[in-house]
């Protein structure tokens, strides 16, 4: 796999209805709009069309085994699961269907959709009498409670010489839906947006640091999220749990201070500021040189308060600049949230409990200076990104 981890990934998973010709002509349409596209193919779609086909369109290996010999080092299911940003089986079989409604998990494709945490697009194609039966019918139903994107199928002339529904839906309109399950737009095209993320490390011997659980997940979201619409994204990030995206510029820092001093020299340059990083609100007063060892009596710890970086910004930021923050809180959290709003003069804060930390979901609450606030339900952060920049992309449209 050799797609650029700086733009979105389709993994694509084509299954043998006599339809897999019509998935090359969505590679080459993904391809267009700079997405990457890695295809999976099974032993039935080979049947039909060649590997080779899709390699040349997209530019990537197809994978094909469960177990390729080329890369003895690596879960082969896993590392696609994970390179997917959107998963999408065109065309989908009656059999691929009931693998993935039941659980099972044969081959690559089908381990692929178990391991997957993606979005799925499924574009159905096969006799209209298979589609129509029950057991496919209840399959569909059972997937698309489970959140996948059914596409079709469309109404027509079929390959067996029947007409009626089971062909596979106009590609222009699975395109469309991989788009919007990626959250490709570009209503944020061109605009500088400045990302916070991670969490702060206050150093309290070479060894020891003050911190908190943040993952880094949130603002991971975000940045990768804005860029996927097209902002130029600056991405400021201290430790975290998972890798960062790769958008426009990326600059690491490790504590509040730095993350301070990184904000300062970036923010004229930017449109939005989104602070999601959870910065530590103390530090150490004097971060001891040498390991402290255990001495047997209680040692006391001076701190010293870090810098509010949110508040700096309102205070010097440019007329216009969008400002956007995090409230973490363990009660009260509309009221808390909205005395920070106004305190910081901010223009959105995203409200959560501590549940958040962590964790690959979210329940937030969205406090809109001028607006009711937005109760977002449980979801996941990357579709709580998607939210906040809907409200960011309103922001930025502002006069300034």
């Amino acid at each position: 796999m050799s797609s650029s981890p700086s733009r979105p990934t389709v993994v694509l998973g084509v299954t043998g209805s006599i339809a897999a010709y019509k998935a090359l002509d969505l590679v080459s349409r993904l391809r267009r709009k700079d997405i990457a596209v890695i295809a999976v193919m099974t032993r039935s779609a080979r049947e039909l069309v060649g590997p080779a086909s899709f390699e040349s369109l997209s530019g990537n290996p197809v994978a094909v085994d469960l177990f390729p010999r080329s890369k003895p080092q690596q879960i082969e299911h896993i590392a696609l699961a994970d390179a997917a940003d959107a998963l999408a089986i065109v065309p989908a079989t009656a059999n691929i269907i009931g693998k993935a409604a039941c659980g099972i998990a044969d081959d690559l494709l089908s381990t692929v959709i178990m391991a997957a945490t993606a979005p799925v697009v499924c574009a159905p194609a096969m006799n209209v009498n298979m589609w129509n039966s029950a057991a496919v019918q209840l399959n569909v139903k059972i997937l698309a409670a489970r959140g996948w994107t059914m596409v079709g199928p469309a109404e027509g002339r079929l390959a067996c010489g029947t007409d009626g529904r089971g062909r596979l839906a106009p590609v222009e309109e699975i395109e469309a839906a991989i788009l919007k399950a990626l959250g490709w737009s570009d209503d944020l095209a061109g605009v500088p947006v400045l990302v916070t993320a991670g969490r702060t490390e206050e150093p309290v011997d070479p060894v020891r640091f003050l911190s908190n659980r943040s993952s880094g997940r949130m603002g991971y979201a975000l940045a990768r999220a804005a860029a996927l619409r097209g902002a130029k994204v600056t991405l400021v990030t201290g430790p975290a749990d998972v890798p960062a995206p790769a958008v426009g510029t990326t600059v690491r820092v490790r504590t509040a201070e730095q993350m301070l001093a990184a904000v300062t020299q970036h923010l004229p340059h930017h449109r939005a500021l989104i602070m999601a990083a959870a910065v530590a609100d103390y530090r150490p007063k004097n971060a001891a040189a040498r390991k402290i060892k255990k001495s047997g009596t209680a040692t006391a710890l001076e701190l010293a308060e870090n810098p509010d970086i949110l508040k700096y910004a309102s205070v010097h930021k440019k007329a216009g600049t969008v400002l956007v923050g995090f409230a973490l809180e363990t009660d009260d959290l509309v009221a808390n949230a909205t005395k920070k709003m106004k305190a910081k003069g901010l223009d959105l804060v995203v409200a959560n409990g501590a549940s958040a930390l962590g964790s690959d979901d979210n329940d937030a609450i969205l406090i809109r200076k001028g607006g009711k606030p937005l109760r977002c339900g449980r979801q996941s952060k990357r579709d709580l990104a998607r939210t906040v920049l809907d409200e960011v992309v309103k922001l930025v449209a502002r006069p300034r």
